[in-house]
Order: structure tokens, then sequence, then C-alpha cells
């Protein structure tokens, strides 16, 4: 039993799959999703800026119709869309920890701006954790933030899992409003905070180092304008320049948006893994593809994030250029191609899949 598994509570996967022998890197896969993509690298600024700022100005728009009117079938309508495009706008936070410096000059910034801080998730709080996901020796194991290995684990994490993302509001609220400026004051506070509630992360073993260099000075921006922004938000709810009604109606589209995420991430990977070192090509078949024809998932994983397996093959490529990148390699490999084993046809089965095999294991 890995420490990982010690520390989640996880059953061994010898136990449940010793018959299952694990792939080994399959050589013609990856040389094959390397040479036909090398000319799609490049990010597209114009789609990024449109794309982000697009939904950002829908969301909020629908927010404050939402707010006008919620209780009538268009502020029902209203929140959806105000869910929906918030929720889309929010996941390019995975786009920054991949964007090359300058790639897209502004947006990290103009991003925080309108994005990150307004939700109270500045982008710091996945840069420096994302990239350890993608690492090749981490993936999977008790150094990796990202992952948790759900299909081995008892079924209730499941149902735990997606209610921890429905009130990630009220925590980030007591993550910048309060935590923030008390520890400023109390060095031993400011620890635990930077070490456990710094990051965007599922592992509740990883625990974050002290930022250091450039980074260190964009987190401390980043934080003291999530923390200004989260006291404003407290102050005008306690004493109701924002009536209790509309204050509540932000916290559910803000929930709305997190708990869809979550969702996302619950079939974003197949959580089979038991702490040990994978290949790439066992994270690639561990991840999800849900590619064309379903529509759904443009909806449910946003951004790209619908090749996420590809995208564990391909980690440089920009969201725009992932549905091309797979119709190519799609088309060049063979049917019996390792490939094709990580496409899933949409949300139902991979949520079923999941339940039934964590309800099996757990017996």
């Amino acid at each position: 039993m890995t420490t990982f598994q010690r520390a989640t509570g996880a059953a061994p996967a010898a136990a449940v799959e010793a018959a299952r022998p694990l792939p080994r890197d399959d050589n013609a896969m990856l040389k094959t999703a390397a040479k036909l993509t090398r000319d799609l690298n490049q990010p597209n600024p114009a789609i990024y800026w449109a794309d982000m700022l697009g939904c950002a100005v829908l969301g909020y728009g629908a927010l404050a119709a939402t707010m006008l009117a919620p209780s009538t079938p268009f502020g029902i309508v209203a929140a959806i869309v105000a869910i929906l495009s918030l929720y889309r706008a929010g996941s390019f936070i995975h786009e920054l920890t991949h964007l090359k410096p300058n790639a897209v000059p502004g947006f990290r910034l103009v991003w925080n701006l309108v994005i990150g801080v307004p939700l109270l998730a500045p982008s710091f709080m996945y840069e420096g954790v994302h990239n350890q996901h993608h690492a090749k020796t981490y993936y999977g194991t008790v150094n990796d933030p990202e992952y948790l290995p759900l299909a081995l684990m008892k079924p209730w994490t499941i149902p735990v899992f997606l209610i921890a993302a429905a009130l990630a509001p009220i925590g980030l609220l007591i993550r910048f409003g309060l935590l923030t400026p008390l520890s400023l004051l109390f060095p031993r506070l400011r620890e635990a905070v930077i070490a456990k509630y710094s990051g965007l992360q599922i592992n509740p073993m990883f625990r974050r180092p002290k930022p250091e260099g450039k980074f260190a000075r964009d987190w401390a921006l980043q934080e003291a304008g999530a923390s200004v922004w989260a006291i404003g938000l407290i102050v005008i709810g306690a004493t109701g320049i924002i009536p209790l009604r509309e204050f509540a109606i932000i916290l559910v589209v803000l929930s709305g948006a997190m708990f869809l995420n979550q969702v996302r991430t619950l079939v974003a990977h197949l959580w089979e893994n038991d702490g040990e070192p994978m290949s790439v090509t066992e994270q690639y078949l561990d991840s999800v593809n849900v590619p064309p024809p379903g529509l759904l998932p443009a909806l449910w994983a946003p951004v790209g994030l619908r090749y996420h397996a590809l995208h564990h093959l391909l980690p440089g490529l920009p969201y725009h250029n992932l549905g091309e990148a797979h119709r190519r390699i799609a088309d060049e490999l063979e049917v019996e191609s390792p490939y094709f084993a990580a496409n899933y046809r949409g949300l139902p089965e991979l949520v079923a899949s999941l339940t039934v095999k964590s309800w099996h294991r757990s017996r």
C-alpha cells in the first residue's frame, strides 16, 4: 500500500485489477501526436481576448438580470446563462498556467482584474499548482495536488467532493476576507494559509511552498486585491447595502459555476491510480476526452477541457487548436491505437462508471 493510499484510505489497486497489466508508453502514438501538431502551438490572441471578455460581459450581465428578476422564468434562464458564462470565463485560469510569457500580452493581468479577483480565484491559486499535475513523475502520486484516487475510495467520497465545491464561495470569502488580514498579524497562521489554503487543489496532502521571486510579488498583489474585494463584499452584505436576497443570488451563481467545474473535474480522469508513478501513456489512459459529435461537453467542459486526455499528451497546445489536433491524430492512427481508448461519449457514462467502480472496490 502506497503513502497516497494510506492518506486517502484507498484500496490497493493490485487487489482489484491484478489481472490487468499496466501499459508502457506507446511511442507510435506519442510521436504521431507531436509530429502532426507542431504548427498548432501558437496561441491566437484575438480568440483569447474575444472569448474571455465576451463571456465576462455576458456572465455579469446575466447575473445582473438574475438579481432584478430572480423568481421569474426569465430570472432562472438568466441565472443559468450567468453560471455557464462565468464558468467558461473562469476556466481561462487553466490556459494561464500554460501560456508562455508575453504569448498573449496583458491577458493575465486583465483576466485577474475582470474574473480572477471578482470571483475570488486569482491566478496565483492555480499557477505553481497545476504544473505539478503535469510533471511526469508526480501525476497520480501524493505530490500531485490535483489527483485523488476517487475510483478506489469510499462511495460517499464522490458526493462530498461535489458538495465541497458548492460551498467554495463561502470558503473563499473566509480565505480572503478573514484569513488574509489575520495571517499578516500571525506568522504561524500565514504559514498555514500559504501551505494549505492557497491552491485550487483536491489532494488534501498537498502543501504549497512559500512563493519566491517575481511570483511572490504577483501573488502578493493578487491576494491583496482579492482580500480588499472580499472584505468589501462582506461589509456591504452585512450592512445591507446589498440586500440579503441579491447577496445570496451572487453566492448561488458563483456556487453553481464552481459546482459545475467540480463535476467536470470528477470526470476529467478515471482516478484509478494507487499512488505509483505512471508512464505518459498510462497518464493519458487515466484521462478523458469527450470529442464531438456530442454538443453538451462544450458547456460543461469549456475552453478545450473536453480534450483533457489530449491535453496531457500535448499540454502546450492552446485550447482553440485542440479540436484540430484531435482530428489530425484520429485520422492518422490505426483503430487499435490506445489513443482511442481515452475517448468517451459523455458525462452520464463517466459519472456512472466512476460511481460503480467506487462502489464495487469499497466492498
